[in-house]
């Protein structure tokens, strides 16, 4: 029976640490569109990249569920004080509570909103792309950074607009006589609510600028893919939250 063995050659290949345009099995492109192949072999001790951004992910989740139980809670306060009023002197319960009409521009704000989630998440996929990681760790340039910076820039231009469409509807309401500190309680939420998804909007759009310059300024690849994906992440939830608020505010007054 002729003897089988193992050529040396693909020993030098598993234990290959980067040099020579050849990346190390630890630090090939995952997360957000990777397969995921070869963790087991990253030395001991060290994390790879999608245990990284695993990691990281984890910590935008705990903190958008710590907003998600804050805006649970003025929902609750929003439907509780909805429903309050008082009895009049022929003791006939009375509501204070007079909806508001949505001004039109909320409409094409949403849109803007979403359109935004959508530009997003093509940057945000343009740098797990299999294909430009390589070609950036074999000394190709930054095809991926290319790609993506595009979206993002459209990202945050999208994102003024809505918080300069919010600002624009406030001002309408402001004209009508509906201010934030109105004895009307519908008058009080409406701004509430609005103006917190707003300044959290803001956040956001401070979060992609940030991310927007580290993709020129990080070096290493997993760690830019951990920025723009975490901020994606935090992005996509306004935007989520924001359809909610919008329901409530368009069709539960």
């Amino acid at each position: 029976m002729p003897a089988t063995f193992t050529p040396k050659n693909v020993e030098i290949e598993r234990k290959h640490t980067g040099i020579g345009g050849k990346p190390p099995v630890d630090r090939r492109p995952t997360g957000g569109g990777g397969d995921g192949d070869n963790w087991d072999n990253r030395p001991s001790g060290r994390r790879g990249p999608r245990e990284l951004l695993s990691r990281y992910r984890l910590g935008v989740l705990f903190a958008l569920a710590g907003d998600l139980m804050f805006f649970v809670a003025l929902v609750s306060a929003f439907f509780v004080r909805q429903s309050a009023g008082h009895f009049d002197a022929r003791e006939n319960y009375v509501s204070d509570w007079h909806p508001i009409a949505v001004p039109p521009i909320l409409w094409v704000n949403t849109a803007i909103l979403l359109l935004s989630s959508l530009t997003m998440e093509i940057a945000r996929r343009q740098l797990f792309r299999e294909i430009d990681v390589m070609e950036e760790w074999l000394g190709l340039g930054r095809p991926a950074v290319k790609r993506a910076a595009p979206w993002m820039v459209v990202t945050v231009v999208l994102g003024v607009l809505f918080v300069i469409g919010q600002w624009i509807a406030w001002g309408q309401l402001t004209q009508q006589g509906f201010h934030f500190n109105s004895p009307d309680p519908s008058s009080h939420f409406f701004y509430l609510i609005t103006g917190t998804h707003g300044l959290h909007l803001v956040l956001g759009i401070v979060a992609l600028a940030a991310a927007l310059g580290a993709l020129f300024t990080l070096k290493r690849v997993e760690l830019r893919q951990i920025v723009v994906d975490c901020t994606a992440w935090y992005w996509h939830t306004m935007g989520i939250f924001w359809i909610f608020l919008f329901v409530l505010l368009a069709y539960f007054q």
